[in-house]
């Protein structure tokens, strides 16, 4: 019955979400109930467990969520994320188009939401598709996966980070940003590949722009919507100095201490912290905002912030419930060896972050629920180090990247921007982002065999 019990919780996560459309904050709440109920756990003990799974999660992650969430926000209504781009082309140029936007799309997406990057950037990667005489389609694809590929995989983008937190490496983010960053140069390398079969392609339906106004987060913008452009190294530094940052106290932090001892490494220790990263980062985005009444449309972009990160925050607290509800039962013990027989290992999490976001769309849920059902798991399957908790987030993020289609919002954006009917979206987008997973985990597991 204990696996019976598990799978019942899984099957009530799906159908909530998927088919009644609750929102996954309180469904995995009401999970964590009902594991407590499934498992016997004493009722004495319950909401304490649930209370301090949520507020555990979030005592250290919700800061770190809501200033990279609200940094993201910033360079998008700064026009930041647009010169991003532009830097990008002009670096790389554009003898290659296709992987010129993969690579536009995955810089884009590691501060701004993949779905909000792809509008960013639709009016650009429609006038090079025009200028190079490329297939629009074979270039949304190429941007499609490339932003699909960092928003599943480095953070500060908040679905890692919940992930990252959730099976305890909130202190470690930056061997997860240079482990995702490998990882992500083959999900984009794959996407590209397969976005390169439609180069002589043209959208099928060109009425798409009119459909679907209701799911879109704004209008596409050019550089005309913006009355100040920042340079592209203002445009960079509010996520290249915060990654740097926490890149160098991870090296810091290692046992060996490459950097040696001292108050200069204290100090790089404090400025990685990823709290401290992120702030920085924070304030360095506000010296994008120009014009008039500065203030004022600070304070504003910070309460936008705040609305765009609250659903994830609750998301991610709700994971961190279920968590640790699943951790005091015996579950972790059951599972763990019998998937230790099975010689499952990295393909676990991969397999359930597939089907949980297959069945209900959104990747950042696919990574919640997934990190909080494997973390009592990973001592059993041989995933208990740093660096194989760092693989098992990658390979939850490869599951939940494992495909978008109709009821991922990401699916009905790629598809109306890029004029695409239903049918050529599942044929171009649909299976580039399940190639992109696949490739990924196979990729993951060839490193764990490497590193572990």
């Amino acid at each position: 019955m204990t696996v019976i019990w598990l799978l019942l919780t899984i099957i009530f996560i799906i159908f909530t979400t998927a088919k009644l459309k609750w929102h996954p904050f309180l469904v995995l709440i009401l999970s964590a109930f009902l594991v407590a109920l499934f498992y016997q756990v004493p009722i004495a003990d319950v909401a304490k467990i649930i209370s301090d799974g949520f507020g555990g999660i979030l005592g250290y992650i919700g800061l770190v969520i809501v200033f990279g969430t609200i940094i993201g926000l910033i360079l998008e209504k700064t026009g930041a994320a647009i010169v991003m781009a532009e830097s990008v082309i002009k670096l790389i140029g554009k003898r290659f188009p296709t992987l010129t936007m993969s690579i536009v799309g995955a810089v884009v997406s590691i501060p701004v939401f993949c779905d909000s990057g792809f509008v960013i950037l639709n009016s650009l990667k429609e006038s090079l598709a025009k200028s190079m005489k490329v297939s629009s389609v074979a270039m949304s694809v190429a941007l499609a996966t490339g932003l699909y590929a960092t928003h599943t995989f480095v953070p500060p983008t908040p679905g890692p980070i919940a992930a990252a937190g959730n099976l305890g490496l909130e202190n470690n983010l930056g061997l997860v940003i240079m482990v995702g960053v490998v990882v992500t140069f083959v999900a984009v390398m794959a996407g590209w590949w397969w976005s390169n079969r439609f180069l002589n392609v043209e959208p099928d339906n060109t009425n798409a722009v009119d459909a679907l106004d209701s799911i879109l987060p704004e209008n596409q913008k050019t550089r005309a919507d913006y009355p100040y452009m920042p340079s592209a190294l203002m445009a960079f530094l509010p996520i290249i100095v915060p990654i740097v940052l926490i890149c160098l106290s991870s090296v810091a932090n290692i046992p060996s201490k490459p950097f040696g001892d001292g108050s200069l490494i204290d100090i790089i220790i404090f400025l990685g912290n990823p709290l401290t990263a992120l702030l920085i980062g924070l304030f360095l985005s506000f010296l994008l905002i120009k014009g008039e009444n500065k203030t004022q449309r600070v304070s504003t972009s910070i309460s936008e912030g705040l609305v765009v990160a609250a659903p994830i925050l609750l998301i991610t607290g709700a994971g961190g419930a279920f968590g640790a509800m699943l951790k005091v039962t015996p579950i972790g013990d059951y599972l763990g060896t019998t998937l230790s027989g099975l010689g499952l290992g990295i393909f676990m999490p991969f397999v359930v972050s597939a089907a949980i976001k297959t069945a209900q769309g959104s990747t950042t849920v696919a990574l919640v629920t997934t990190s909080a059902m494997v973390a009592p798991l990973l001592s059993q399957i041989g995933l208990d180090s740093e660096l194989g908790r760092v693989f098992v987030v990658m390979a939850i993020g490869a599951g939940a990247m494992t495909v978008s289609h109709a009821n991922d919002s990401f699916f009905w954006i790629v598809s109306q921007f890029s004029r695409m009917s239903v049918s050529q979206a599942y044929k171009t987008h649909s299976v580039a982002t399940g190639i992109q997973g696949v490739t990924s985990i196979i990729f993951i597991w060839l490193l764990t065999l490497v590193f572990l």
